[in-house]
This record gives C-alpha cells, sequence and structure tokens, in this order.
C-alpha cells in the first residue's frame, strides 16, 4: 500500500507528540513538553495541559504537510500505560477525529512505542516511566541489529526495583533505559545497575508519536485497524479516581 500517510499522537506521557509519517518515513512532528523532557521551556509552557496543546499540535502538523484530514490514511493513537487524564484525552480526541473525517483508527501501546525511538541502539532497551505513587511504567525489549524488537516481558506498573531485578538477570548486558523515570529514580539506577546502564529521557530521538505511527502503519499494511467504539486505555491498575469513590 503506497503513500499512506499516517497521523500519531501521543498524551500518554508527560510530552504530548503528533506526527505525520507517509511510507513509514517521518515528514513533520511536533513535540511540546508537559514537565520534564524539553529543558528550554518556559514554566508557564510547561504546566500547560494536552486538552489545550494536542488539537493544536494536529492542526500545526496538517498545516505545515499542506494537506487535509482526507488525504490521511489512518490515525494513529498511543493507548498506554500512561497518564490517566493524558490517556483519555487522546483516545477522545482520535475518536472525535475519526467519526467526523471518517478515518481508521489504530491504538498502539506507549511501551513498544517508546523502545522503537531508539535508532541507535543494540540490545536492551527499558521505556521506564514515572508512574507516581512509587511505581514505574516499564517493560523489558531486546533489539538486534536489523531486526525488531523482541519483547522479554509484559507491559508492567510496578516498584521501580522490580525492574531493576528483571534487568539483573541478563548478566553483562547493558541496558537503554528511556523515559522520565530515569530522572525520578537515577540513584536507584546507578546503585543497581552500576556501569549496565546508560538512561536518557528520550530528547534525542524521534517523537513517541512518530513511533506510535510507524507500528500503526505496519499494521495497516496487513489490514488491521481497530474500532474506534471499541478501543480503550491500557491502564495497568485502576482508575484513580474510580478507587476513591469506594467506601
Amino acid at each position: 500500500m503506497l503513500h499512506m500517510k499516517i497521523l500519531g499522537m501521543d498524551s500518554s506521557t508527560a510530552a504530548a507528540s503528533v506526527a505525520l509519517v507517509e511510507d513509514g518515513k517521518l515528514v513533520f512532528e511536533e513535540v511540546l513538553a508537559g514537565c520534564t523532557e524539553l529543558a528550554d521551556l518556559s514554566a508557564q509552557t510547561k504546566r500547560t495541559n494536552h486538552a489545550e496543546t494536542l488539537l493544536p499540535l494536529i492542526e500545526r502538523v496538517v498545516k505545515r504537510a499542506q494537506i487535509t484530514f482526507s488525504e490521511i490514511s489512518a490515525l494513529a493513537v498511543s493507548i498506554g500505560p500512561g497518564s490517566f487524564t493524558g490517556l483519555r484525552i487522546g483516545l477522545s480526541t482520535v475518536k472525535g477525529l475519526s467519526y467526523g473525517w471518517e478515518i481508521r483508527v489504530i491504538g498502539v501501546p506507549t511501551l513498544p512505542a517508546i523502545a522503537a525511538r531508539v535508532t541507535d541502539w543494540h540490545g536492551l532497551i527499558c521505556p521506564f516511566l514515572d508512574a507516581r505513587r512509587k511505581e514505574v511504567y516499564a517493560a523489558l525489549f531486546y533489539k538486534e541489529e536489523d531486526e525488531g524488537l523482541k519483547r522479554l516481558t509484559e507491559d508492567l506498573v510496578c516498584p521501580p526495583e522490580q525492574i531493576m531485578r528483571e534487568i539483573q538477570t541478563y548478566h553483562r548486558e547493558t541496558c537503554l533505559l528511556i523515559g522520565d523515570g530515569t530522572r525520578v529514580y537515577k540513584d536507584l539506577i546507578n546503585a543497581c545497575l552500576v556501569d549496565r546502564a546508560q538512561v536518557t529521557l528520550g530528547e534525542s530521538y524521534p517523537s513517541t508519536a512518530f513511533s506510535v505511527a510507524r507500528i500503526a502503519g505496519e499494521r495497516l499494511e496487513k489490514g488491521k485497524i481497530d474500532s474506534p467504539g471499541l478501543l480503550v486505555p491500557l491502564y495497568l491498575r485502576p482508575f484513580e479516581a474510580g478507587l476513591k469513590k469506594k467506601p
């Protein structure tokens, strides 16, 4: 399937991002950090809610590419794990666009998309996101040269010590950890893995939205799409607001 234009978006992490990918190649992307990934943003910008920024980012990418929504082959969105609020914003946005423009939708799990951002590393990769409550969202993958990602664990929400122990079972392997959890748990990573860890917030790699769009393009080539009405977030743990309502 030639000339597939996939519009990908991610609002599951601190940095909201939107990317247009055509036939697997990045055309344009826009990233706006909510709190940690881009150090040069003003304090006011860092506090901006994804609900206020996602649509403007989408409009900016579409305008830069000089296309209309009718030219988009599919919309792709990260479905989690990640921020409860961010996931709902992303899914509601993509569903609204899908219904309004009759565009196909593909949901992509967040952690594999983050691992797929890495372009210059072969070996263990661990998406490592701060889940708050002294937990992280994490998973382990292995990337071989000229090969795709091999999943080694399921997506986890767990104390950071648990994923440290999992990494330690791969003797002599250095692991690249990517995500905002590397800043929150920097001392723990150093203590547990010593010289067997490389860490990055991810600012030197393409956006998560780019990976989401590229993965969605691979699925679209195989005819795999999602029903917008059935697409739901991958939370991994009960919705926090729901827990507070219980007596």
